[in-house]
């Protein structure tokens, strides 16, 4: 089973045991002088032991030899010291907030066991972040793996965001996100090989899942997409092409921004598969499905069976339950047009 541990978590948990230990090594000592020096049974040397290092000011269980009552001065002052460093180090295991980060990892553990469809996210850079923060204004949930214990803490203390903390080239930790659960997964990470080796165990773990890889190097796109990624995006690449576009067609530019990357509330586009297509509506053509007429919804372009795509289809064209269409409206509108063409 996979487990999260931070550097400053395994800190203070040798800090705990070292002060346990010595503890123990007192105990033990104090047992063994007043059994040799007293020749008390071993109960007695125990009770002896216990009430001296607690300080209590019980009597003794009996009256000490000298050498016992310098036994004793060195027990006590020595025990003082271990007891106090003990205390510290509870105090400061409980203040730095190991206990209660112990109880949030079990409750986001349980959270993500109990996800389906989900969408893992490797790497919370800034290409991550960003990624998380559009899928989210799309309601879609979310799993993070990120390997860096201060940003394991950035996230558990100022989101809500689901997360394991791990190396995602470890096939523990991915199991870990719930990977043969996920509907898709996206390598964010900016080396091309941890990402390609990513690709690589996530596939043959999930080969129905939809896999995003980011790449740096032009050449690791095949490799990646041979893999077994279904799209790669390169950065550097698709900034250079925005740049051009910005010069060449703002307008153009900023209008599909307007649609593509705003809140889900407002005018989006969205794919709608038809496999749950009513019986009724079975290869009837968008003009005589009056879809626009009936929700205000426009289809802008079909995917077909075989990948080719109809860029603005015409009234006249026919849908099929194998079809991917793309579909222009407010959510209001997309949400009627579901509940027109789809089965319940």
């Amino acid at each position: 089973m996979y487990r999260d541990n931070t550097s400053s978590q395994n800190l203070n948990t040798k800090g705990i045991f070292l002060a346990l230990f010595i503890l123990l090594f007192i105990i033990i000592l104090g047992v063994l002088g007043y059994s040799i020096i007293e020749k008390y049974p071993f109960l007695e040397a125990l009770y002896m032991t216990i009430i001296t290092i607690a300080t209590v000011g019980f009597r003794e269980v009996a009256p000490l030899s000298q050498s016992g009552k310098i036994f004793t001065i060195v027990l006590i002052l020595v025990s003082f010291s271990i007891y106090a460093y003990v205390i510290s180090n509870f105090t400061r295991y409980i203040v730095s907030g190991i206990f209660t980060n112990y109880f949030k990892k079990k409750k986001v553990e349980k959270r993500i066991n109990n996800l389906t469809d989900h969408v893992i996210v490797v790497g919370y850079g800034r290409n991550g972040q960003q990624t998380i923060e559009d899928l989210v204004s799309h309601n879609k949930r979310i799993v993070i793996i990120e390997k860096n214990p201060e940003i394991i803490s950035q996230i558990r203390d100022e989101t809500d965001l689901l997360y394991v903390h791990g190396d995602a080239t470890n096939d523990e930790v991915i199991f870990a996100a719930g990977i043969e659960r996920a509907k898709a997964l996206i390598a964010a990470l900016p080396v091309d090989a941890d990402n390609l080796f990513i690709v690589l165990s996530a596939r043959e773990i999930n080969p129905g899942l939809k896999i995003i890889a980011r790449a740096s190097n032009e050449n690791s796109d095949i490799k990646l997409k041979r893999a077994g990624a279904t799209n790669v995006i390169m950065p550097a690449k698709t900034g250079g092409q925005r740049m051009a576009k910005l010069v060449a067609q703002p307008d153009i530019v900023e209008f599909m921004d307007y649609v593509l990357l705003q809140a889900v509330s407002e005018t989006n586009l969205e794919e709608i598969f038809c496999c749950d297509m009513i019986d009724d509506h079975e290869k009837k053509t968008i003009g005589e499905l009056k879809i626009r007429q009936s929700t205000g919804a426009n289809i802008i372009g079909i995917r077909r069976k075989d990948g080719t795509y109809l860029v603005n289809p015409g009234a006249d064209v026919q849908l099929s339950s194998d079809d991917h269409i793309f579909v222009l409206g407010k959510q209001d509108e997309i949400s009627e047009l579901k509940k027109m063409m789809c089965q319940a």
